[in-house]
């Protein structure tokens, strides 16, 4: 019998990838299941990025293999894009590289940056990936807890405790999943001090700073970056493009050369009727983005409401497109709760105990859900009532 290799004994399936086998399994046997539990957005990209993609499939070398850089005015698109929505300055012939999505970008820095045994700061609660991919790299994942009461920022007191000897690698993510917690300029001012002084390299996941929150803010805004940051960002979640998987990482010239020296041996250049779309997409007007967001700000109304339905009890923040909630009073098992909602109202939510020891006694709630089915969805607890 084949063995699995050794990297793979502390690394489970994601906890989506099973669970939803089987609501696929209980749609199929007629169940009426509404999937509220992950952030796959149901809302469609502009429609120009759509008009885009179509015209350029017909172009004659759209089917050819692409740069591993990505197009020229892709990697323009995305500087304008910084510019214009963090204010940040960056050359996009040495600072931008084009992922084919931020989530492989995660494995492509994971992979240049970490050696057998060295270490790894994880947000808890935070993106399971994070921890599985240290895993996979045969390093060691270290939590840093996030607490409700200090907001979900790093606590930096507690972190000058630890020993950092074998750190090499912080991952941050704000606007936080799964909390919707936006950093302040002070926390990343701190974060950018905390990597210089310990030689870390600090990368901030940044997919969902345009949804909902007024005041996007980078990272790589803040004064004093240097060649020890790097800040991920996706097309995903902004422009609802997740299937079609366009990221971008954001970083020093040298930082980007050691990451290219994974990435063009693990895939061969994004699609170029992507490409296209994403230029287009990201020279989509605020406006568009403004509108999206009246359209989540209306789900997280309706959302909350029935969250409490439930007897959850919402943790508002600003923006996001998930509402984090605290279990009813008594409850204190998350995944149990989730079966149980399942099975009594047909609704599926995600469990917090997936994303880290803080993450216990609280469930999350996608707004990737039109109106209607939430509103079917709040029928569904008040009938049993």
């Amino acid at each position: 019998m084949l063995v699995a290799a050794n990297r793979l004994n502390n690394v489970k399936e994601y906890y989506f990838s099973q669970k939803l086998k089987e609501v696929r399994e209980l749609v199929a046997s007629g169940k009426p299941v509404i999937n509220a539990g992950i952030g796959s957005p149901d809302l469609l990209p502009p429609q120009e990025v759509v008009n885009t993609i179509s015209q350029a499939v017909k172009e004659p070398y759209a089917n050819k293999y692409q740069s591993y850089l990505g197009l020229p005015e892709l990697r323009s698109a995305m500087a304008q894009f910084y510019e214009s929505h963090y204010g940040v300055c960056v050359n996009p012939d040495g600072q931008v590289l084009p992922l084919m999505g931020s989530k492989e970008g995660i494995m492509h820095i994971s992979l240049a940056f970490l050696n057998s045994g060295d270490q790894v700061l994880v947000p808890d609660p935070g993106y399971p990936t994070y921890s599985a991919v240290a895993q996979l790299c045969e390093a060691q994942a270290i939590p840093y807890t996030l607490k409700k009461e200090c907001g979900y920022q790093p606590e930096f007191d507690q972190l000058e405790k630890l020993d950092l000897s074998k750190v090499k690698i912080m991952w941050v993510n704000y606007p936080h999943m799964p909390t919707g917690a936006r950093a302040t300029r002070d926390v990343f001012e701190k974060l950018i001090a905390f990597g210089k002084r310990h030689n870390i390299l600090i990368v901030n996941d940044n997919p969902y700073s345009l949804i909902g929150y007024e005041r996007p803010l980078s990272i790589m805004k803040i004064e004093g970056v240097s060649n020890g940051i790097i800040e991920l960002n996706s097309l995903s979640k902004s422009f609802n493009m997740a299937g079609w998987r366009v990221g971008m990482m954001i970083a020093s010239k040298e930082l980007i050369n050691q990451v290219l020296k994974v990435k063009t041996n693990m895939d061969s250049g994004m699609f170029y009727g992507i490409q296209q779309g994403a230029i287009t997409a990201l020279r989509t007007s605020k406006s568009w983005l403004q509108e999206q967001n009246h359209t989540y700000a209306s789900r997280r109304v309706l959302m909350e409401e029935f969250a409490r339905s439930l007897d959850c009890r919402p943790i508002n923040k600003e923006g996001g497109m998930f509402l984090w909630c605290a279990l009813p009073q008594g409850k204190k098992d998350s995944l149990s709760f989730v079966d149980e909602v399942l099975a009594r109202y047909d609704v599926f939510i995600a469990p917090g105990d997936i994303f880290g020891n803080e993450g216990k006694g609280h469930v999350r709630f996608s707004l990737c859900v039109p109106e209607d089915q939430i509103k079917t969805m709040l029928n569904r607890t008040l009938m049993t009532v």
